[in-house]
């Protein structure tokens, strides 16, 4: 039988969502084969502590910031060993008079507030971050988002984990959805962390030796941003802007999921919208940025997650988009399909492929792995999962659309509830 052009693209689209399918199949099995191994984790505390410097950028965060600062300051860690920044960043809400009634309840702690204004700040978090490295005193540099209420321990398995081995420019701990039962989205945002962290974490530690610092709950060496000049202020997802920059250095990343912090999600269709096409937008800048290192054939980690990030955002979702066009258009006869094998057959498979690499996840976080939650992954892949491919389409032509008119990237705060 003669195959068409429509036959071929076809697929090719069909091979590329199958490879990528595949990918994290075999990265959640390695995301499962690091948390065997990180069942021997022991608390082995040091016998002195290093100073810590604990960074919380905040924008108009008054409804949360009370709850996090308290529990940043009430962490188990030495009180003489840290301190705590919460720069302020040009606030119009109560934030500055909530931390300065925090300030005069804990008058004991090592505990800074930067307030900047719409000359010195509102520029973003990476901004924001900039502002307050540069007068942290701490050997380590921790950050975490104003919505997240950290495990008392949370900060000193970071630091005990960074302590003891040189090569590590960063280590990053595990966040978990504060609200997941508010509603059936954060029911499914939270199965999608769980299953991002044992994938692309954990599955990546293990298989690669990578792994990339999100948002919050994380330790850097302050030598290490010094070196590096600071968090990009042009990237709006700067937390996997910095990673590519410390495997580059020749530095590495590890995770540590022992490590918890839980955090606020979007509790809104429309809220989660405007998040996630932000980290859309941010991750294409991250991968224009370093392509560039691919072509020149430079040798380091980094090319493996902008292989992986271009792999997600570029072929797999115009892989999707057009595999359904057409399979649209063969319904109505307007185009025809010759390749001779069942697509009924190639969707089922695809969906318990699906079903089966996030329940993997599931299984390895205590009282996650139950039926509620199976049933609901199967319910994403026909829900949450399309809501996603919308996004990244948005957020793929709002990045380019800045580009070409030369427009300032926007940092979108989430809003809080």
């Amino acid at each position: 039988m003669d195959l068409s052009i429509i036959d071929y693209v076809f697929l090719l689209s069909l091979l590329s969502i199958w490879s990528t399918l595949g990918l994290n199949i075999i990265l959640a099995i390695n995301g499962y084969i690091f948390y065997l191994k990180n069942l021997k984790f022991k608390d082995e505390k040091l016998d002195e502590y290093p100073f810590v410097s604990i960074l919380v950028p905040a924008h108009n965060e008054g409804m949360v910031i009370g709850k996090t600062v308290e529990s940043l300051l009430l962490l188990d860690y030495p009180i003489d060993k840290r301190e705590l920044i919460v720069i302020n960043d040009n606030s119009s809400d109560d934030s500055k008079d909530i931390l300065q009634s925090i300030k005069n309840k804990y008058r004991n702690y090592n505990f800074t507030v930067i307030n900047t204004d719409n000359i010195t700040g509102g520029k973003g978090k990476s901004n924001a971050l900039n502002i307050g490295y540069q007068i942290a005193k701490g050997d380590f540099i921790a950050i975490y988002d104003a919505d997240n209420t950290p495990e008392r321990t949370a900060l000193r398995y970071l630091i005990q984990t960074i302590v003891r081995d040189d090569n590590l420019g960063a280590v990053i701990g595990k966040f978990r959805t504060r609200n997941k039962q508010r509603n059936i989205l954060t029911k499914f945002i939270n199965i999608e962390t769980l299953s991002f962290q044992w994938i692309a974490q954990a599955g990546r530690k293990n298989l690669l030796g990578l792994c990339t610092i999100p948002g919050t709950n994380f330790v850097l060496r302050k030598t290490t941003i010094e070196t590096l000049g600071g968090w990009d202020t042009k990237a709006i997802a700067e937390d996997t802007e910095i990673s590519l920059r410390i495997y580059k250095m020749g530095q590495s990343i590890t995770y540590v999921p022992q490590s918890v912090t839980w955090e606020q999600e979007p509790e809104t269709i429309n809220i989660w919208i405007k998040q996630r096409t932000r980290w859309v937008k941010g991750n294409i800048y991250v991968v224009v940025k370093y392509m560039k290192d691919i072509f020149k054939g430079k040798k380091n980690k980094a090319i493996f997650d902008i292989l992986y990030f271009f792999s997600v955002y570029f072929l797999f979702l115009s892989s999707v988009v057009i595999s359904d066009i057409i399979f649209i258009l063969g319904l109505f006869n307007i185009v025809e399909v010759n390749i001779p094998f069942n697509f009924l057959i190639v969707w089922i498979l695809s969906y318990i492929l699906f079903i089966l690499q996030v329940s993997i996840t599931l299984s390895m976080e205590k009282g996650e792995g139950g039926l509620e939650n199976i049933f609901l992954v199967a319910l994403m892949y026909f829900t949450y999962s399309q809501m996603w491919l919308f996004v990244a389409i948005k957020g793929m032509i709002g990045y380019f659309k800045d580009v070409i008119y030369k427009r300032e990237v926007k940092w979108y705060k989430t809003e809080r509830f």
